[in-house]
This record gives C-alpha cells, sequence and structure tokens, in this order.
C-alpha cells in the first residue's frame, strides 16, 4: 500500500505523519509537495497538521487551490483514501470535501493537551479497527479548531453516520455537538482536528492513534482480498 503526505508551505507535522506510517504499519511512503499534479500511485492521501500558506485569509482557505488539491478530489472521487488532520481537516472542509467551517475556538487560545475522543462511528476506511462508543487519547493543538454547521447539514450528519469522533467531557474548541471528526457519506474521507499520528507509541502519552492506521491498511487489503492487517 502507497502513502502519501502532502507538504503546503508551513505545513508542520507532515514529519509526524510519515513517521506514523513508517513505524505503526511499515508502508511505502512518500512526501508530496503542493506542486505535484500526479497522485495516480497512492492508495492513501495523509494531510498533516500545521500552517499551510501561514494561514491567510482563513485556515486552509489558500492551499485548497494548490494544484496537488485536484488530484486529492479525484483520489477522494475515486474511492481512495484521505485522511485530514488538523490543517488538513480545514483544507478538506475549504476544499468542499467535507462538509462544515473550522472557526476560532470558542476560548480565542491556543489549545494543545490530550483530549478524550468518542468513537461514534467505527466503519470508515480509517476506523474499522476501534469499536463504536470506544473512548481514546488522543492529543490536540489549534486555535481553529471550533467545527461549525448549520442545523440542517448537523441533521445530515446524524442521519448518514458521518460524524466520525466526538469529545468525550470538555469540548475544548466549542465544536458543535462536540464534533472532533466527520466523513463524508463513503467513509473513504475522514477530517479530524486531534492528531492521531501523534499518539502512535505509549512513550508520547498514548498509542491509541495506532488503530487509525492499522483501519486504513485494513481497508486496503480487505478491498484487494488480503485478509490480515500485517
Amino acid at each position: 500500500m502507497n502513502f502519501a503526505v502532502l507538504v503546503f508551505p508551513g505545513s508542520n507535522c507532515d514529519i509526524d505523519c510519515f513517521k506514523a506510517v513508517e513505524d505503526t504499519i511499515g508502508q511505502p511512503v512518500d512526501y508530496v509537495f503542493h506542486t505535484e499534479t500526479d497522485l495516480s500511485k497512492y492508495d492513501a492521501i495523509l494531510v498533516p497538521g500545521g500552517f499551510s500558506y501561514g494561514d491567510y485569509l482563513r485556515c486552509g482557505a489558500i492551499a485548497q487551490f494548490a494544484p496537488v488539491m485536484a488530484e486529492v478530489r479525484k483520489a477522494a472521487e475515486a474511492g481512495k483514501f484521505v485522511l485530514g488532520i488538523c490543517n488538513g481537516f480545514q483544507i478538506l472542509t475549504e476544499a468542499g470535501l467535507l462538509p462544515g467551517a473550522l472557526i476560532r475556538n470558542d476560548s480565542l487560545k491556543f489549545r494543545c493537551h490530550q483530549v478524550d475522543l468518542v468513537v461514534e462511528n467505527a466503519t470508515t476506511a480509517f476506523t474499522n479497527a476501534y469499536a463504536q462508543g470506544d473512548i481514546i487519547d488522543i492529543p490536540i493543538a489549534h486555535g481553529e479548531g471550533s467545527y461549525f454547521v448549520d442545523d440542517a447539514t448537523l441533521a445530515t450528519l446524524k442521519a448518514n453516520n458521518q460524524i466520525v469522533f466526538r469529545y468525550s467531557g470538555d469540548n475544548p474548541n466549542g465544536s458543535v455537538d462536540h464534533i472532533a471528526g466527520v466523513c463524508n457519506e463513503a467513509g473513504n474521507v475522514v477530517g479530524m482536528m486531534p492528531h492521531p499520528e501523534r499518539a502512535v507509541k505509549d512513550i508520547l502519552g498514548s498509542a491509541d492513534g495506532v488503530r487509525m492506521f492499522e483501519s486504513v491498511l485494513k481497508s486496503w487489503r480487505e478491498r484487494n482480498g488480503a485478509a490480515s492487517v500485517r
């Protein structure tokens, strides 16, 4: 299985994503720059956190126009696996690949600490190694992580089981309905504000993010006729 980790000017979690793939599932992974116009060799695309283009205008607002994003749209429509983390989630919403928007934290402060998440949808390409209702420990690091949708879109998300993660207990940013992550209707595109790539070893404070990478490998192998995760 081939992974691409996108790199925009201002990305700073690209190395974390690269190492998470390498250390957890040992699959081939490349850095792919924002100018790339061919992602056909890749089975999964990771859109990492950071401050793409300095977060000018809005977080992700400029990155959505990078040449590589046309290929990300094409890959998503073809059913390939796409994960946007933090700034990557912001980019995917700005690009229209996921519903909603990310706005300033209600505290108007940057929040950087561990949070508990509830797995609300364990059927997506990135969550099938969890069970619905699992509580997992994943860190956040964002200033504009408050997920917002209008009432009609929220109702649609609930009806289609597109809410993937919710914050358990404290809502660190004021997100609507405590939402921490969502997916598209097909479940192959997931966006989330917390950082699973920073939770892949106990020494980091949690290894609960490992199963996200195991999930996508499992999804790919099932699609291609292989049975086991490793």
